[in-house]
């Protein structure tokens, strides 16, 4: 097999149609439709002047296009990417807008890098050891920040960038007194058409004999037609001359010049030192959002996407951004709702969404000379409040409450420090949760179902037990973590039936058994021999019996048994008992 024949996008058109090809065109247009000003905005929430988002939606999308397994993944800037930027830099204090942008375009290399570095060493399925609760908490008050940040562009008010959330809301409530009133107006009706397009107006057009293709296109047309229609309002009254509103400006037509970013360009380890940890950040979380994105829409079409490849992919479409000369990227969840709901088929629709971003730089940037920034700021508080989950904090109370004590202190953690912190701590507890979980199986004393073979929770069902037989079931593996956790279970236990005279462990759930739980078990058998108690086994996998054979605890274990099944055990020692 050649590399180009391994490529996921010779996959994905091996059996490419012309039919295929239409619906990828429309998508690409319609992603187009939201991408262009919502790069806008993000590229404006991560500290980069307005045509950087631009830039940043270009060589990345073809070589994601290339390499990704995702069918609809929009790769580009992203709100979370971009608020953890814009406060990373400014801890380092930039001293000018060209010091600030090569510290963007090293992030992005770093993070690249990283995401190779994470593929190189196999580690896609990383996700699975960070909670959903945690990852919920950790967006959500993400959101919060980040429609907090964009608050200074509707209110019409000047407060510094990079700021946490507290920092951001005393700075906020002491600028009220200097609200821009005509910018608020525009800012606040922005929001309501935003609204109106996303909840009313698609089915509104539905009521209308149009095309597929033209009715997606037009219910995604919410972020255009705000901007076009402020852009013209604000030219038209002269309101950024006549009453302030403060307006996107200039932005250079054509490609980036990447001259300025790369003159003097040189590998500074002290510099790499400073960024590591926020580029190591930035890399999790582009994999965490988009692994996530993407396998909830492949699962809609019966499919899976490669965790591995995917890191491959992101990394190479990060390096783009920073030869682009721009910042990091990471797929975006509304694009790719977008993309997937307007039909496309294969990595083509995005293809063509960069083609039309190429396009607008050539020829349109002059029609944004007037977009407020209000406009921008609205259409990032939009796209990201979606993001807010109220409902998963009352879900993870009735489920587990570890959960939402979990999601809750991620949460807060973001808030009351930084998102910096706030990642840290939603890992950190990840891995307590893990550890802690692990090392507290659950574990049952059960009895007999009537006169069946079957046994059950003797705090769940109504069953018989016998008052020398003390039946345990351990619902894991047994290892280092978690032997202490069973052995004081099955002590304790002891304590409570005076009366026992045998103790039968089930091993039905235990697909492994490790070193030290082998010692434990031989020890607390001694232990339960020293006490009148004889230790039993029964539903002993083969795997594990395997093992058991390897070592001397069957030995050990006697005048203790190994027994096929638990009602075999349960029967054999009655007879003894009677036959005593």
């Amino acid at each position: 097999m050649t590399l180009l024949q391994s490529l996921p996008l010779t996959h994905f058109l091996k059996h490419y149609r012309l039919e295929s090809f239409v619906r990828d065109c429309v998508a690409g247009i319609v992603v187009s439709i939201v991408m262009i000003p919502q790069c806008m905005g993000y590229a404006l929430l991560a500290g980069m002047p307005a045509e950087y988002g631009l830039y940043c939606a270009i060589l990345p999308t073809f070589l994601y296009a290339l390499l990704g397994s995702s069918r609809c993944l929009s790769v580009g800037p992203a709100a979370l990417i971009s608020i953890i930027l814009a406060s990373s830099i400014a801890a380092l204090n930039p001293q000018s807008d060209a010091q600030y942008i090569f510290y963007a375009v090293n992030i992005s290399f770093l993070a690249g890098m990283f995401l190779l570095l994470m593929r190189l060493l196999r580690l896609g399925n990383l996700t699975n050891y960070i909670s959903t609760p945690v990852i919920s908490g950790f967006t959500s008050a993400a959101a919060l920040t980040i429609m907090l940040s964009q608050l200074k562009h509707v209110l019409g008010v000047e407060i510094g960038a990079g700021l946490d959330f507290g920092e951001t809301l005393r700075a906020l409530i002491r600028s009220l007194v200097e609200v821009n009133w005509p910018t608020l107006s525009i800012g606040v009706g922005a929001c309501l058409v935003l609204w109106y397009f996303k909840a009313l107006f698609p089915a509104l057009i539905k009521t209308f004999s149009l095309p597929t293709w033209l009715q997606q296109a037009l219910g995604k047309s919410g972020p255009m037609v705000v901007v076009f229609g402020a852009a013209a309002l604000v030219a038209v009254l002269q309101l950024d001359q006549t009453s302030g509103v403060a307006v996107l400006g200039n932005i250079p037509p054509g490609l980036p010049d990447l001259t300025a970013v790369w003159t003097g360009f040189s590998m500074d380890i002290e510099l790499w030192k400073q960024l590591a940890l926020p580029a190591f950040l930035i890399a999790l979380m582009c994999f965490i959002t988009s692994i996530a994105v993407g396998s909830s829409l492949a699962s809609l079409r019966k499919e899976r996407v490669n965790p591995n490849q995917e890191l491959l992919a992101l990394g190479i479409a990060n390096l783009g951004a920073a030869v682009s000369g721009t910042f990091a990227l990471a797929g975006s969840l509304s694009r790719s709702a977008v993309s997937h709901q307007a039909g496309a088929e294969t990595p083509i629709a995005s293809v063509i969404s960069a083609l039309c971003i190429i396009l607008t730089l050539l020829v349109l940037t002059p029609l944004f000379y007037s977009l407020p920034l209000a406009v921008l700021g609205a259409i990032v508080i939009m796209s990201v409040f979606s993001m807010i989950d109220i409902a998963q904090v009352g879900r993870c109370w009735k489920l587990n409450r570890a959960d939402a004590y979990s999601l809750l202190a991620t949460f807060f953690a973001v808030l009351v420090f930084n998102i910096e912190i706030g990642i840290c701590v939603g890992i950190i507890l990840s891995i307590v949760l893990l550890v802690h979980r692990a090392s507290h199986p659950h574990i049952a004393v059960v009895g007999r179902v009537g006169e069946s073979a079957h046994f059950r929770n003797v705090e769940r069902h109504d069953v018989v037990t016998d008052e020398s037989i003390i039946a345990i079931r351990v619902d894991e593996s047994i290892y280092f973590s978690n032997v202490q956790f069973i052995e004081d279970f099955i002590l304790e236990q002891c304590s409570a039936h005076p009366h026992a005279e045998h103790v039968v462990l089930i091993c039905s759930s235990v697909s492994f058994i490790d070193a030290t739980a082998v010692d434990a078990l031989e020890q607390l058998g001694e232990k339960l021999r020293e006490t009148g108690i004889t230790f039993h086994l029964a539903e002993v996998k083969g795997p594990v019996m395997d093992q058991l054979k390897r070592t001397e605890m069957i030995e050990r274990l006697k005048p203790g048994q190994i027994f096929f099944t638990v009602d075999e055990a349960m029967r054999s020692l009655a007879v003894s008992k009677q036959n005593g």
